[in-house]
């Protein structure tokens, strides 16, 4: 007894091996699914997309009048930080008794001093110590955050436990006590001042990377680069960090305007440099005795202030609107 045997011809056999795209399914999607790890893993490596993204971030930026607006005067200030001789050429420190506490002009943008020094010209110079004094603490922020953060998330167990236990009671103590507590042990100055700041500001980071981490480290692209034998420190340096960066970035952003207030309220207790130089905080707390017969003295650098520290505030926004 035989059995029928029906030989299907090897064009018709070719269709039915064939597997074709679902109408709505873009082909890249099918063949991500029926790549091997290998592939997935370069894939992620080569970084897709991501350029692509950029451009489109930057397209919508560039369509927002007021973050542009917000970025020239950061821009602004920033440069004024580094070359004050580009907006003014007057001295900071020179004093002028029979010009003293004159309103605001042409020749004085911000008027003068009790001493007759030109404030606009000592805000502009002030920007110096206070940009200063800003990066050193987000630095510090940024180093030891995501050092925290990427072992807590990345090893998780008794190690997450026990650091995020510690940063737990670091965020129990409101940022300017504990900024306050460490420059009264440090001293007085910049640097201690700054120091104090970054140390303050260090568990929003840590909180912030380590969510970020453990959101990370579960995506198909880190199993399969696992998969495809890729070590811990490999994954971790070419796919969970990259990724892990955004929010973190924002965070930055939107930091550095908590970190300027903060110093500039420590400078305006007394603990930031000494006379004659000219800081943030020191100016408004110069003219804090005059708010009635000359209140520009205090007024203007703190709506000097006001404004940098909104506009990156709203760059922050803008920037964690775009990652969403």
């Amino acid at each position: 007894m035989t059995a029928d045997v029906h030989l299907v011809p090897e064009p018709e056999a070719a269709t039915l091996t064939k597997t074709a795209p679902a109408k709505n399914t873009p082909a890249k999607n099918v063949l991500a699914k029926n790549a091997s790890p290998a592939a997935v893993a370069a894939r992620a490596e080569a970084g897709g997309g991501r350029y692509d993204g950029l451009r489109a971030g930057l397209a919508q930026l560039v369509r927002k009048p007021v973050f542009l607006l917000a970025l020239l005067y950061v821009l602004f200030v920033v440069v004024s930080a580094f070359a004050p001789g580009l907006f003014t050429n007057q001295d900071p420190i020179e004093t002028h008794p029979q010009l003293a506490v004159l309103a605001p002009s042409l020749d004085h943008p911000f008027g003068t001093d009790y001493y007759g020094r030109d404030l606009w010209s000592r805000v502009l110079h002030g920007s110096a110590l206070t940009i200063q004094a800003t990066l050193i603490a987000l630095g510090i922020a940024t180093v030891a955050g995501l050092a925290l953060g990427v072992v807590a998330g990345f090893f998780g167990g008794v190690v997450d436990a026990l650091l995020m236990r510690i940063v737990d009671v670091q965020l129990a103590i409101p940022g300017l006590l504990m900024a306050l507590s460490i420059v009264t042990a440090l001293g007085y100055g910049t640097v201690p001042v700054a120091i104090a700041v970054g140390v303050s500001i260090v568990p929003g980071f840590a909180r912030t990377t380590r969510a970020e981490v453990l959101r990370v480290k579960t995506l198909p692209y880190v199993e399969a680069a696992r998969a495809a034998g890729a070590g811990w420190g490999r994954v971790l340096a070419r796919h969970v960090l990259p990724n892990s960066w955004g929010p973190v970035a924002v965070l930055a952003v939107l930091d550095t305007g908590v970190a300027i207030i903060a110093i500039a309220s420590l400078s305006f207790l007394g603990f930031g440099a000494k006379p004659p130089a000219a800081e943030w905080g020191t100016l408004i707390s110069d003219g804090r005795d005059y708010l009635i017969t000359a209140s520009w003295l205090s007024l203007l650098p703190g709506l000097f202030v006001a404004l940098l520290v909104l506009s990156l505030n709203h760059i922050s926004k803008t920037l964690q609107e775009l990652e969403r």
